[in-house]
C-alpha cells in the first residue's frame, strides 16, 4: 500500500510513491513544458502498469498546478509548496529552523521554530540564482550541468561577479570570460553572486538559524551549497531525496487526511488514458470580470479555476 504526492510546478512535475513508513518506493521527474495536465497523465502512464489502483492508499498535491492536479487525479489534501516541504523537512529532523528551496523558476526560504513555520519569502522579482539561469550557463559554457558544481569547487581565486540581475551576471561572466579569467573561478563566482542575491533578496530581513535545509534541483550543485557554508558560517545539510521534498511533503499530508476521514477520493491511473480538454470563459457575475478555465472529461465538468469568490471554483466535481 502506498501513499503518492504529486508536485506540479512551474519547470517541473514531480510524482513519489512512499510506504507506510514514508519511505520513497518510487519517484518519477517530468518536465511541465507548460502542459500539467499533460505531465499529470505521462507520469500516470509510467505508474500504471507497475501498480494498481487499490494499491494507493491516498494522494496529496501541491505546487502551482496543485488544483488542477487534484481535480484529475481526487487529492485528499492539497496545500502549498511552503506547507509541503516544511512538513517533509520537520519529518526527517525536528531540529530543522531554516529552509532554503532553489527550484527551476523559484526560490524560498522557510523558517520554522518549535515545529511551525514562522515565516516565509519567495522570489518575485528576478530569476537569478534559480535552476533554469544555471543550466541556461552550463550551456552557454559547455559544460552538463550535473558538473557545474565540481568545477566551482576547483577554483581558487573566484571573480567577483554581478548577480544582483540574471542579465547583469551573464553579461558580466562574459565580460570576464574575455579578460582571460579561468572558467573554474568564473563559476564559483557565479555561484557566490547567485547566493549573495537569494541572501540580500529572498532572505533578507530573515533569520538564518541552524540547522539548514538546503532543498530544491539546485541543492545538487556543490558549488551552490559551498557559496551558502561560506556566506553563513556554518554547514548546510542537503537531504536525501532534496529534490522531491514536496511532493514528499504532499504525500505525507494526503494521508493525515484520509486518516481522518477513512477513504481516498484517488480516481484510479486510468486518467492517464482519458481526453481531457481545457477551455475558458468570462465571469459577468460582477466588476471583476473573472477568467474561469474549465476543464471537462468528456461532457462532464472535472473543475473550475481562476474564479476569485470560489463561484466556480466550489462547485466543481471531483
Amino acid at each position: 500500500m502506498y501513499h503518492m504526492g504529486v508536485d506540479v510546478g512551474s519547470v517541473s512535475t514531480d510524482i513519489v510513491l512512499t510506504d507506510s513508513a514514508m519511505n520513497v518506493v518510487e519517484r518519477i521527474y517530468l518536465r511541465t513544458k507548460g502542459k500539467p495536465i499533460n505531465a499529470v497523465q505521462e507520469g500516470f502512464k509510467m505508474l500504471k502498469g507497475k501498480y494498481d489502483d487499490k494499491q494507493i492508499q491516498s494522494v496529496g498535491t501541491t505546487g502551482s498546478g496543485r488544483h488542477i492536479a487534484a481535480a484529475l487525479i481526487g487529492a485528499d489534501a492539497i496545500k502549498n509548496e511552503i506547507t509541503a516541504h516544511a512538513y517533509a523537512s520537520l519529518f526527517i529532523d525536528k531540529n530543522v529552523r531554516t529552509i532554503i528551496e532553489i527550484g527551476g523558476q523559484d526560490s524560498k526560504i522557510i523558517t520554522l521554530k518549535d515545529g511551525v513555520v514562522t515565516d516565509f519569502a519567495m522570489n518575485t522579482v528576478c530569476a537569478a540564482g534559480t535552476g533554469s539561469f544555471l543550466d541556461r550557463q552550463a550551456e552557454r559554457l559547455e559544460i552538463p550541468i550535473e558538473n557545474f558544481g565540481d568545477y566551482a569547487l576547483k577554483s581558487q581565486v573566484p571573480v567577483r561577479i554581478a548577480g544582483r540581475c540574471a542579465v547583469f551576471a551573464e553579461s558580466d561572466m562574459i565580460h570576464k570570460q574575455q579578460l582571460g579569467y579561468n572558467q573554474s573561478d568564473i563559476i564559483m563566482g557565479l555561484c557566490e553572486a547567485l547566493v549573495r542575491n537569494y541572501l540580500n533578496n529572498v532572505a533578507k530581513g530573515k533569520d538564518i538559524e541552524q540547522k539548514v535545509f538546503f532543498q530544491g534541483g539546485v541543492a545538487a550543485n556543490n558549488g551552490i551549497k559551498k557559496a551558502f557554508e561560506n556566506a553563513l558560517g556554518f554547514e548546510v545539510y542537503v537531504p536525501k531525496n532534496y529534490d522531491v521534498m514536496g511532493s514528499i511533503g504532499a504525500a505525507m499530508l494526503g494521508a493525515e487526511a484520509v486518516k481522518k476521514v477513512g477513504k481516498t477520493k484517488f480516481k484510479g491511473f486510468d486518467i492517464a488514458d482519458r481526453k481531457f480538454v481545457s477551455s475558458s470563459f468570462e465571469c459577468n457575475g460582477c466588476p471583476n470580470r473573472c477568467e474561469v478555465v474549465n476543464i471537462k472529461d468528456g461532457s462532464s465538468v472535472v473543475g473550475c479555476f481562476g474564479d476569485r469568490c470560489g463561484k466556480w471554483s466550489e462547485r466543481q466535481v471531483v
